[in-house]
């Protein structure tokens, strides 16, 4: 377990990338409500009942952790951005009835946690920011390692297609500066932006479908399965505009939820969440 924390860690564009705070509201704007909602509906799908114990890998500024924390679980909350932990702080004190039991600076690779002392480990950004395999599965085994036998992982990941569709999406590959990102993409899923362009995210893995169930499995999880979070409602820009009406949101996730067990659409979805267990002892 770590006992500090090194910055320099965590690459200087990340740092950059989020420094303007904007991923605190994020998950509230655009197709990004889809990720949330159906991430949000994945987890309580599948996690064990309150007041179970949930570590928050890669927490960013929160969101997830006061969600759960309303729901009556204890969570705690590390991330490698200091401002994200800060933003967390001042999320969890504005829900003082249930606040997020434990916020800190950490690195997934290495945290600061007894073993077998957690029923959930969120691993919803670390997996996509650590751009070495190696890195990734030792992500990996530190979820086993803090899960207690027979709790549930959730990790998610940047599917190796979401260049190339976001591109098409939005008309990126009218700036010559997007193709050769969506290349390195699909050829070896390292994504980079040698541009100043925003919306071109920062450093990053992009998974192919197949690689995210390879990394589980090898990291001693008995892997349950992956499933899209978004599917293709992102790139419906009707699904977009009308996914805060009630009734029309609620038939995009009944749409989800018939196709979401379909293999040939997985890698449509610009996130995956791979769902596994530690085995029982």
């Amino acid at each position: 377990m770590a006992d500090s924390y090194d910055a320099s860690s965590v690459p200087p564009e990340m740092l950059e990338h989020y420094g303007s705070g904007y991923e605190s509201q994020r998950l509230f704007q655009g197709a990004s409500q889809i990720e949330l909602a159906r991430t949000q509906e994945l987890i309580t799908r599948y996690a064990p009942p309150p007041p179970a114990i949930v570590f928050d890998i890669g927490g960013g500024p929160g969101v997830y952790a006061c969600w759960l924390a309303q729901q009556g679980y204890e969570v705690h909350l590390i991330d490698a951005t200091p401002l994200h932990v800060e933003q967390a702080r001042q999320a969890s004190l504005l829900q003082p009835d249930a606040p997020i039991a434990e916020i800190e600076v950490g690195d997934a690779r290495d945290v600061n946690r007894a073993g077998t002392s957690v029923d959930i480990v969120l691993l919803l950004g670390p997996m996509y920011h650590l751009t070495e395999r190696a890195d990734r599965l030792t992500a990996l085994r530190e979820a086993y390692r803090v899960l207690k036998p027979g709790g549930i992982l959730f990790a998610a990941a940047i599917s190796r297609f979401t260049s190339a569709l976001d591109g098409l999406r939005q008309a990126l590959f009218d700036d010559p500066t997007f193709s050769p990102i969506v290349e390195r993409d699909l050829t070896d899923g390292q994504h980079r932006n040698p541009t100043s362009h925003p919306s071109y995210f920062t450093t990053a893995f992009f998974h192919h479908p197949q690689e995210l169930e390879a990394e589980v499995k090898e990291s001693g999880f008995l892997y349950d399965k992956t499933l899209p979070v978004e599917g293709p409602l992102w790139l419906s820009q009707y699904a977009v505009d009308n996914f805060n009406d009630p009734e029309r949101r609620e038939r995009f996730l009944a749409l989800m939820r018939r196709i979401e067990q379909e293999p040939s659409l997985l890698g449509a979805a610009a996130h995956l969440l791979a769902i596994a267990h530690r085995a029982q002892q």
